[in-house]
């Protein structure tokens, strides 16, 4: 019989199954007597027939038509993930410009898409369309089981930005595990995440998407140590259950005919998320050799049971807290200890004489306390700034400016006028230096290292370290921002006999260098959104990341309200250290129930 007729014979679903069974038995007879890099007890092939792609590895099988998965299944649990989605309906492969506009590369007008087999273990989907053409790469990989798909696209059309492989057709009963503000568990069309686009690594804080059923799922990531800039796109306009997984070009894009360049893997599990989180932790581990990483943390940053975000710089609030908390496991973050008003003249790092009273207090009695720094912003009304000024973020599509200016309380951006750049420093007006540059590390090092020695601190906060993504101007010294600020990070922890270093934020790039975080709450920094409850449960970074750094919280959590109280709780089930925000000593000697729970657990 052959293979055309086997599949119109039996039709539908269970043609796929058929056919594996078929091209199972072939893939043996074809390597009897023949030598392979990959065992036949492994059972890991790619065979295409009439335009699909057919994969068996020794964890699923797999069905690929015209760049669509529309079978994924698991050998193990026997789950189908993916299930006849509508090839026709749409693109699998999309060019992406700015704004998000999507040019689909698909075979509609006049255009056309052929598959290659290329060996026993590979193929090739190609795509030449009215508005642009790509190729999708695929492989087995027999050792994990992985399908591994690295889409590609081009146009004649600058301003390319990214290209964007889809999944559609999922279960809806699969609940999404993903690496955003420390961890969701929802559903895709759940209104926090549907039709949304999380860029790396400032909000999908690390590159692997879990889809989790009862019994397993299945995963996607990347092995990208690069710094690729990559993007998840969770559901369409259309459709809440579609996946888009970007390939970023690097900026400027505006001459940009491609991009491409990423491998994404795809395998199932059986279990729950631990299970795909923990292999990508061991491969996460091994690829930047995070074993020396671990051994270079101080012992007492895992004793830490206490945390007090924008401590106030009163020494009473120390005498109080010692009450309650032996101070050798309170962790201080102290933003107002400078001559200069918080958020202006930095990189200027001058302790004013009450921080240095409340600091050396602070290491009088044991207690372990981070003043605050900055990593990349800094004041240009400072004199530095002339150093620096041609490294200034800008952003990929706008080129505007990125840093803030404050004015009665609301942010107003930054000035574009070079006069209002200098001159509105009571207005804090920030802007970022690109970390890539050797000479804004060198100045601010210097800075930090002055003052460090100068308060005999062991323990530093530097801000906006999460800062890192795609820009206009994104190499410097060809060094993209996430690099830069893994080297910056870097340079500040190695900084006289070794420091401690604090940051905002945690993701896959700062957890190498920082061993505490301030973490923020989903899409909820200084204001909870509706719906904040359902974005806790999860500590998907804390698992990934905790070995090597601690997570904190970051404002609201004085507990005055349900709202605070219901902050505190996200943050714990992060897997935070317990953090509350004070305004006086009052709080700690008559707390609320919420800080009292927390002093109760620390204590």
């Amino acid at each position: 019989m052959k293979r055309r007729d086997l599949f119109i014979r039996a039709g539908g679903t269970a043609a796929i199954t058929q056919m594996a069974s078929v091209l199972a038995s072939e893939q043996k007879i074809a390597f009897a007597g023949q030598q392979s890099s990959v065992s036949v007890e492994k059972n890991a092939f790619i065979r295409v027939v009439d335009n699909k792609v057919y994969v068996e590895t020794k964890t699923q099988t797999t069905v690929i038509d015209k760049g669509f998965i529309v079978s994924l299944k698991s050998k193990t649990t026997g789950e189908e993930f993916i299930k006849n989605p509508d090839v026709n309906r749409s693109a699998a492969l999309h060019i992406i410009y700015a704004s998000d506009e999507t040019a689909g590369i698909n075979d509609q007008k006049f255009g056309s898409i052929t598959t290659h087999q290329l060996s026993d273990h590979r193929a090739e989907i190609v795509f030449h369309s009215w508005d642009g053409d790509g190729v999708i790469a695929l492989s087995v990989d027999a050792e994990s089981g992985d399908l591994l798909v690295e889409p590609s696209a081009y146009s004649s059309r600058p301003g390319v930005r990214a290209c964007r492989w889809c999944l559609t057709g999922l279960r809806t009963d699969l609940e999404l595990v993903v690496p955003f503000f420390q961890g969701v568990k929802l559903p895709p069309n759940d209104p926090l995440i549907r039709n949304t686009r999380w860029e790396w690594p400032m909000y999908w804080e690390a590159g692997l998407a879990i889809f989790q059923s009862g019994q397993g799922g299945f995963w996607i990531h990347t092995q990208d140590n690069r710094y690729k800039y990559k993007a998840l796109k969770v559901g369409s306009e259309t459709d809440p259950f579609e996946i888009g997984l970007d390939s970023e070009a690097y900026g400027p894009v505006d001459n940009n005919l491609s991009a491409g360049g990423l491998c994404w893997r795809i395998n199932v599990f059986k279990g729950n998320w631990h299970v795909p989180a923990e292999e990508y932790r061991s491969w996460y581990w091994q690829v930047y050799n995070l074993a020396v990483e671990e051994r270079m943390r101080q012992p007492w940053i895992y004793d830490v049971k206490l945390a007090i975000s924008w401590c106030p710089g009163e020494p009473d609030i120390l005498d109080a807290l010692a009450q309650k908390v032996s101070p050798k496991h309170i962790l201080l973050h102290f933003p107002n200890w400078r001559t200069d008003e918080y958020d202006e003249n930095y990189p200027n790092y001058t302790a004013s004489e009450k921080g240095k009273a409340f600091i050396r207090k602070c290491r009088t009695m044991g207690f372990r306390i981070m003043p605050h720094f900055n990593a990349i912003d800094m004041d240009p009304s400072n004199p530095v700034y002339s150093q620096v000024r041609d490294f200034q973020f800008r952003t990929l599509e706008k080129k505007q400016l990125l840093g803030w200016s404050w004015y009665q309380g609301r942010g107003i951006g930054v000035p574009e006028s070079n006069m209002n750049l200098l001159n509105n420093r009571d207005k804090k007006v920030m802007v970022k230096i690109h970390p890539g540059l050797g000479m804004w590390r060198s100045i601010l090092g210097e800075c930090i290292l002055s003052a460090s020695q100068a308060l005999s601190l062991d323990t530093v906060f530097i801000d906006v370290t999460l800062h890192s993504y795609n820009l206009y101007n994104c190499f410097v010294e060809t060094t993209t921002p996430s690099e830069g600020m893994k080297k910056l990070i870097k340079h500040v922890a190695t900084l006289g006999q070794g420091l401690v270093v604090g940051g905002e934020g945690l993701n896959e790039i700062t957890a190498q260098g920082q061993s505490f975080a301030q973490a923020h709450l989903f899409k909820s920094w200084h204001d909870s959104i509706d719906g904040l409850e359902r974005a806790g449960g999860c500590n998907l970074n804390e698992f990934l990341f905790g070995k090597l750094c601690r997570t904190i919280g970051y404002s609201g959590l004085s507990g005055r309200n349900e709202n605070e109280e219901l902050r505190m709780r996200i943050h714990l089930e992060h897997g935070a250290i317990p953090t509350i925000t004070i305004r006086s000593a009052q709080d700690i000697i008559n707390p609320n129930p919420a800080v009292k729970r927390m002093l109760d657990m620390a204590g």
